[in-house]
C-alpha cells in the first residue's frame, strides 16, 4: 500500500538510513492482502494493520526529525510530498478503471463506480461506504471496484491530522518526543475504547473501516517511533546503548528472539484468524496485533542484523514492498473485472493471473508515472505543482460528470400480479 520515505532511528543528528527490512515488511503485508482476497489466507486482511503500523512509525519518525532539525513542521511541505507520492498512481488507476468499467462492466458496477469515485478523490470513501451500509465482510462478491480504498482513505485522513498535532506539540516547547508519545498512546487507547463500544457483533464493518476506531493501528506505530518508547524498548531488551545514546542499538540475541516470537505470533494470527467469525478482533485483538506490528517495525529498525530483519531484506520481497502501494491499488479492480466467470480460470490459475496483472501494472505505474513525478519532475513542486494538482483534481471531477451513468432500473407495477 502506502510507501513513506524510510529512515533509520531518529537520532539527534537527524541522519537518515534506508532500512531494507521495512521494504520487506511491506512485501509481506501486500502478500497477506493478496492471499486473503484470492481466498488462500483467511487472516491475510491483517496485512492492512501491518501497513498502518509501519506508516504511523515512518511518518512520525520523519516529523520528529524535522522538529529536531528545524524546531517545527512544515505542513505545506509534508502534504506536498504526500500528494506527489500518492496521487499520481491513484489518479491513474481511477481513470483507467472507471473507463474500463464503463466499457465492459455491468450497469450496477458502473453506477457504484461513478458513485464511489468522487469520495475516493476526497479521501472519504470509507465513510461513504459506511453511509451506504456497504458491509466489508460481504462486499467481496458482487462488488465495487473502489471498495478496497477505504484503507487508503484512513491513512490519508491520518496524514491530514497527525502532522498538525505534532506541530502543535512542537510549539509547546521542549520534550516534544515525550509529549508526542503520550498523545499517541492516549489516542490509541481512546480509539480502542471506541471500537469496543461501537462494535456490532452481527456486522463489525463500522469499527473495522471507521477512521476513529482504526486510528490505533497508526498511532501505535507512531508511539514506537518516539525516542522515549524506543529507549524503553532498548532497555527492556538489554540495549547496547541506553537512553543516553538514543537507544540506537539493541542486544542482538534477545532482540532477535523477540523478533522471532513477534513474527511467529503474527503469522499464526494470519493463518488461523477468520474475520467473519473472530469477534475477539474487535474487543482488543486488532489492537494487540497492531501493537505487535509496531514493535516488529521498531525492532527491525533497532536490530537490523537480527535473523528476521535479514530475512525481510530478501531482495524479491523488498522489491514487492517497493511497489506494494500500486499493487494494492490495482489488485482489487482486477479481481472484480476479471472474475473466474469472465476469464474461465479458477483456483491457482486465476490467482496467478491476478497476481501477474497486479504486479505488472504496479511496476509500470511506479517506473513510468510515480518515480518520474516524485523524483524528477520539477513542475510537480512549488507553484507549478499546485497548479498541476488543481488541474488533476478538476480533470477527475470532469471524469465523474462526463461518463454517462446507466439508466436506473424501472419496474412496471402494472405487470405485477
Amino acid at each position: 500500500m502506502n510507501v513513506v520515505e524510510q529512515s533509520g532511528v531518529a537520532r539527534d543528528t537527524g541522519r537518515r538510513q534506508h532500512l531494507a527490512a521495512l521494504d520487506g515488511l511491506r512485501g509481506v503485508a501486500i502478500l497477506g492482502v493478496l492471499l486473503f482476497h484470492t481466498g488462500h489466507l483467511a487472516g491475510g486482511f491483517l496485512g492492512v494493520d501491518l501497513f498502518f503500523a509501519l506508516s504511523g512509525y515512518l511518518i512520525t519518525d520523519l516529523l520528529l526529525r524535522e522538529v529536531i532539525a528545524t524546531g517545527s513542521v512544515s505542513l505545506v511541505a509534508f502534504w506536498g510530498r504526500r500528494i506527489r507520492r500518492l496521487l499520481p498512481a491513484l489518479a491513474l488507476m481511477l481513470a483507467v478503471v472507471t473507463l474500463l468499467v464503463t466499457a465492459v462492466g455491468p450497469p450496477d458496477l458502473v453506477r457504484t463506480t461513478l458513485s464511489d469515485g468522487p469520495w475516493v478523490q476526497l479521501n472519504l470513501i470509507n465513510w461513504h461506504l459506511l453511509a451506504e451500509s456497504a458491509g466489508y465482510w460481504d462486499r467481496f462478491g458482487a462488488d465495487r471496484v473502489f471498495g478496497h480504498l477505504w484503507s487508503i482513505a484512513v491513512e490519508e485522513q491520518f496524514y491530514l491530522v497527525w502532522p498538525a498535532l505534532v506541530l502543535v506539540v512542537a510549539k509547546m516547547g521542549r520534550r516534544v518526543a515525550g509529549r508526542v508519545a503520550v498523545v499517541a498512546v492516549l489516542a490509541s487507547v481512546l480509539s480502542l475504547i471506541l471500537m469496543i463500544a461501537l462494535v456490532d457483533a452481527a456486522d463489525p464493518t463500522r469499527v473495522y473501516t471507521g477512521t476513529d476506531t482504526r486510528a490505533f493501528s497508526l498511532l501505535l506505530g507512531a508511539a514506537v517511533a518516539t525516542r522515549p518508547v524506543r529507549d524503553a524498548l532498548a532497555r527492556a531488551l538489554g540495549a547496547v546503548g541506553a537512553a543516553g545514546t538514543g537507544g540506537a542499538g539493541v542486544g542482538g540475541a534477545r532482540a532477535g528472539g523477540v523478533l522471532v516470537l513477534l513474527a511467529a505470533g503474527m503469522g499464526a494470527a494470519w493463518w488461523f484468524t477468520d474475520g467473519v467469525r473472530s469477534g475477539w478482533l474487535f474487543t482488543g485483538g486488532l489492537f494487540l496485533h497492531s501493537l505487535a506490528g509496531a514493535l516488529l517495525v521498531g525492532l527491525c529498525v533497532q536490530a537490523p542484523h537480527a535473523l528476521v530483519a535479514r530475512a525481510l531484506a530478501w531482495r524479491p520481497l523488498r522489491w514487492l514492498g517497493l511497489i506494494s502501494y500500486s499493487v494494492y491499488l490495482w489488485h482489487w479492480p482486477i479481481l472484480v473485472l476479471f472474475s473466474p466467470e469472465r476469464t474461465g480460470l479458477d483456483g491457482w490459475g486465476h490467482t496467478l493471473m491476478v497476481y501477474a496483472a497486479s504486479i505488472g501494472l504496479a511496476a509500470l505505474s511506479k517506473y513510468l508515472v510515480e518515480d518520474p513525478i516524485r523524483f524528477r519532475a520539477r513542475w510537480a513542486r512549488g507553484h507549478r505543482g499546485l497548479l498541476a494538482f488543481v488541474a488533476l483534481m478538476l480533470a477527475l471531477v470532469v471524469l465523474w460528470l462526463a461518463v454517462p451513468a446507466p439508466a436506473p432500473v424501472t419496474i412496471d407495477i402494472t405487470e405485477l400480479g
